[in-house]
């Protein structure tokens, strides 16, 4: 297996992390060429170098190209991999201040921020994976792009080949090998929702039948478990089960909005690390990793983005049988109480035919109508950002429970429209 990998918003600080990743798990995903597609030259010439010196370092063969030529990129990849953030930074610093002004959770998945995201977003998927499906249509895409559930369920209802991927299963996996002095592989997780909307239902030894460890997990460690999840003990303790780090803003909203009004916004911090490892990258002496590039988030994304590349192009270490992964895909029965059109993150079994989700555990109450109140609103969410209009906003954030009044919908949908006239074309 011989793959070309073509990376949109290849110009992203957070490139050289896929980079590593790559080098490392070569026999699992032989790259023969990484081509990143971006038009900011001014990021994409040093990350596309650091690239390059990276695979050197580690001896890797593989060819990186850098690129402005979307069209180009793509005719000849085996699969896309979507990154990208329309707006930047800037953007992303607006959905974290105005929702506060409204006393919203301001954040850029989550919320009325994350709805802004979504209306900037949508539509620059789509036409990216048109274009895929004009110059290359067996090519797979894989979305990383944020808000990951409504860009995955936009290109699947416009009938793409195409996967959401999210790095919150991973990471938890990884979180639970360490404190169970286990390997990660040895770990199955019950792991069910919607993007950023998920619960550790159980964990399991040795794969989808194994025992269920969690109970032991919770009773030696809830105290660890709560402070990486910034929520009280007594909340895991009472669930029983391990929510994802989003959960904090449905279970802690007035405290997180009070958090930050206090301190400086994740975008402003997340701006000053990436003008830092921008000038890292251009230090030619630079070939590993830099320790910095931890702290910019999306820890273990290339060690699932290689292994779910490497399943859907015929490789991995199950070939044939496929291996099973913590995906974003239609729902079609996974979770009963929601349409089949939905699309929900949950373990599936990744062959190249795609994803199969694997039968789901009966899912409490307590989840169950949040991750349904959740998946109506990403519905109208996506209405909206598909078609447009200032009605269509306000009805998505009239039906998100972390919003829900009138008045606030209101003054919210005004603030979203003032902040995003440069980039919803229907405005």
């Amino acid at each position: 297996m011989n793959v070309t990998l073509a990376v949109v918003g290849g110009g992203s600080t957070y490139t050289p992390e896929l980079v590593d990743g790559l080098a490392r798990l070569r026999d699992t995903l032989p790259v023969d060429e990484l081509i990143l597609v971006d038009p900011a030259a001014e990021r994409l010439a040093p990350v596309g170098a650091f690239a390059r010196r990276l695979l050197r370092a580690q001896d890797h063969p593989a060819k990186v190209t850098t690129t402005a030529d979307l069209d180009g990129a793509v005719e000849r990849a085996d699969a896309v991999l979507l990154q990208l953030r329309v707006g930047g930074q800037a953007a992303r610093a607006q959905d974290e201040a105005w929702p506060l002004e409204c006393g919203c959770v301001g954040q850029e998945t989550t919320g009325a921020g994350g709805l802004a995201k979504a209306l900037r977003t949508v539509p620059v998927v789509l036409d990216i994976a048109e274009r895929v499906r004009r110059r290359n249509p067996d090519a797979w895409i894989i979305d990383f792009t944020n808000p990951v559930g409504i860009v995955t369920r936009a290109l699947l209802q416009a009938g793409h080949k195409a996967l959401g991927l999210c790095n919150v299963a991973i990471h938890l996996q990884r979180t639970f090998a360490e404190l169970l002095g286990t390997q990660p592989d040895e770990l199955h997780l019950d792991h069910y929702g919607l993007n950023h909307l998920t619960w550790e239902l159980a964990v399991r030894q040795g794969g989808p039948d194994g025992p269920d460890l969690l109970p032991g997990l919770l009773d030696a460690h809830a105290a660890r478990l709560a402070e990486h999840l910034r929520l009280p003990q007594p909340v895991l303790e009472r669930l029983g089960v391990v929510p994802s780090y989003y959960l904090r803003y449905f279970y802690a909203h007035d405290q997180v909005v009070d958090d930050m009004r206090n301190k400086p916004s994740r975008a402003s911090e997340v701006a000053a690390l990436e003008a830092q490892l921008l000038a890292m990258y251009e230090d030619p002496a630079l070939t590993r990793k830099p320790e910095l590039l931890a702290k910019r988030g999306g820890a273990f994304y290339s060690e699932a983005a290689v292994a779910l590349a490497a399943s859907l192009l015929g490789g991995g270490p199950e070939t044939g049988t496929g291996s099973v992964q913590v995906v974003n895909v239609r729902n079609d029965s996974t979770l009963p109480f929601l349409p089949d059109d939905a699309v929900v993150e949950v373990p599936a079994r990744i062959t190249a035919a795609g994803a199969r989700p694997l039968p789901a555990p009966p899912v409490d109450p307590l989840y169950a109508g949040l991750i349904a109140h959740v998946a109506a609103y990403e519905d109208l969410a996506l209405d909206a950002a598909v078609r447009g209009g200032r009605d269509r906003v306000a009805r998505a954030l009239l039906a998100h429970p972390l919003v829900g009044q009138y008045d606030r919908a209101e003054a919210l949908t005004d603030r979203l429209l003032a902040h995003n006239t440069a980039h919803l074309a229907w405005l």
